[in-house]
This record gives structure tokens, sequence and C-alpha cells, in this order.
């Protein structure tokens, strides 16, 4: 299903409340809230843009793709709230549960690395001061954040490619999917998406997780179990703790022996893949864009044609001429 963008009255809203009072009191007001899982996304426009780079050799490739993406982000669904969020350090919960978590991931690319720093000064220039916390991941923080907006009854929109995520959508909150290799548009994923992609619900991508395993975050699942096998058993049974009670009853059989020889490893797996949305946490109230200083940044980065497309941005959101 394809992200289809609202395109009502955004320039007349945006026109009318210049007039009227500031931007950064009306967007504390805002209904909906845009999360951002930030590596995921610099990730992303890493690997989607070829090696650009300043005349002094300073890799800017990744800033170019999540300059856009932040442009086109603010701009999808406008108004809204916007946050960013970043794992540092680490996740101490994973670790203690299962030292070996993430083992199996490379050191993060060099030219990757060094762009990082400059995509959170451009997220705080937009007006959205990154959030991190020592030895949590941005995963938790989005769990939390979503679970605290939802007690105020705002609407949430993740954007991340992380399957994780998919076990908190429920009414009012949607995960946003950036472009990938087999998908060049942003795409939504709802209850019903989810019910379709995985053949489980939401409340239930733990379990479903928990069964087949996750090789990107090195959590290895019952040797054997795809996808279909796991919906199916989630279907027929409900949830890991009762397939595991159960495992007398499977089908095929030959899983039997090994659900019941794995249970405790299935009981690990389900803590791993659980998002923490218990944390004590405030959510940054986004600001306005400075866009002198965003000018200057893509300026310093030889970033050109980003400065047109900035331009373009102000004149219709903000009423403002650049």
């Amino acid at each position: 299903m394809h992200f289809a963008r609202r395109r009502s009255t955004k320039k007349v809203f945006f026109k009318n409340i210049l007039q009227k009072k500031s931007i950064c009191k009306i967007l504390k007001k805002m209904d909906e809230c845009f999360l951002i899982d930030g590596f995921n996304l610099g990730f992303r426009c890493f690997y989607a843009m070829p090696d650009l780079s300043r005349a002094d050799g300073f890799p800017t490739g990744a800033l170019h793709a999540f300059f856009a993406s932040l442009l086109k982000l603010s701009m999808t669904d406008a108004p809204h709230d916007t946050c960013v969020f970043f794992d540092k350090g680490g996740s101490a919960r994973h670790r203690e549960i299962y030292p070996e978590y993430k083992a199996n991931r490379a050191q993060t690319p060099d030219n990757l690395r060094r762009q990082i720093p400059a995509m959170k000064d451009l997220c705080s220039l937009f007006g959205f001061d990154p959030c991190e916390m020592d030895g949590i991941e941005a995963d938790d923080l989005i769990a939390s954040a979503t679970a605290k907006l939802r007690e105020t009854g705002r609407k949430v929109t993740i954007v991340s490619a992380d399957k994780d995520f998919a076990q908190l959508i429920c009414p009012n909150v949607r995960q946003l999917l950036p472009p990938s290799g087999k998908n060049k548009d942003w795409t939504e994923l709802d209850l019903i998406g989810v019910k379709t992609k995985f053949g489980v619900a939401p409340a239930q991508i733990p379990d479903f997780l928990a069964l087949v395993g996750d090789s990107a975050d090195n959590i290895p699942g019952i040797s054997g179990v795809g996808p279909k096998t796991a919906a199916k058993w989630i279907k027929d049974f409900g949830d890991v703790d009762t397939i595991i009670r159960r495992c007398d009853w499977l089908k095929p059989e030959k899983f039997r022996a090994a659900v019941r020889e794995n249970a405790d490893l299935l009981r690990r797996n389900l803590r791993l893949v659980t998002a923490d949305s218990s944390l004590e946490m405030d959510i940054p109230q986004p600001g306005r864009p400075n866009f002198p200083e965003i000018v200057k940044f893509l300026e310093e980065m030889e970033m050109k044609k980003s400065v047109i497309a900035l331009r373009k941005f102000a004149r219709e959101l903000f009423g403002e001429e650049l």
C-alpha cells in the first residue's frame, strides 16, 4: 500500500498562523507527531546515494538524501510535530539479556560515521533537537514516546524501516517506511498492512519475531521455522508461551522437539524483540526552522541544489523568501 499525501490546506494554514502568532506555539498544539528513527534513516540515505563529497573530501552523499528526507517528511501531512531519535552507545538492556546481541554487525562505514554529527546538526537547525540517551536504543525511546503521545490522544507516525516497530501500530499509530531498492515511494504501514505483510496482528509481532529470529540483530529463531509456519502457529495458539506449552500439538510434527528444547531461547527472544515503552522521558518540543543557519550549513557542505529546494520549502510552507 503506497502512502498518499493529504494535500488540502497546508499552505493556507501556515500563512494564516504566521499572521496571528508564532509557529512555535502552534506546533505544540498539533495533534500528530512524526517520530524519526535517525540512524535508520541515515543508514538508508547512505546506501541510497553515490559517494559524493565536498572539495576538501568530506563525504556528503548521505547528507544530501537526509536533507531531502527532512523536507519530504516536513511537507507530508503538514502541519505536525517532528522528533528525531538516535542510538547512543548500544543497548545495555539487550546486551544484559543476550551479550551477542547485534554482534554480527560490521562496523559503521567510516564515511557514514563522519556524517552522523552533521545529520544531528541539521535536525537541530530544522527545529528537531535530536533525542538520545546513553545505553538506550532509539527503538525504546520511540516506543516510550509513542506511548506517552497516545496517552494525550495524539496521532503518531513512526518513520523507520525497522520491522520491530510493527508491534506499536494501532489506531492512530502508523509506520512510514522510507524508499528502498524494491519500492521507490514512502510506504505507509497500518493495522491492515501489518496483517498482510506478516500474517499476524501488531501485538503478535514480538511472538512472530521470537519464533523466526532476526538475523539483522543476531537473534536466532527455531531452525527451519519461517514466517508462514510462525504465523500459522500464532493463529492457532495465540502466543509463544502457549506454543511452548502445547508443543506436542504443533504441525509439522518435526518441530515439536525443537520447540520443547528451545523454550528458554524463545522466552529470551521475546524479551529481546519486545520494545520497552516504559522509559521516563521528556518529548522534545519542536521549534521553527532556522532558515539562515540551514542555508549556511548547506553552503558549507557545498549542497547547492539543496539550497534551491530549501528556498521553495520556506516559501510554500512558511511564506518566507530566502
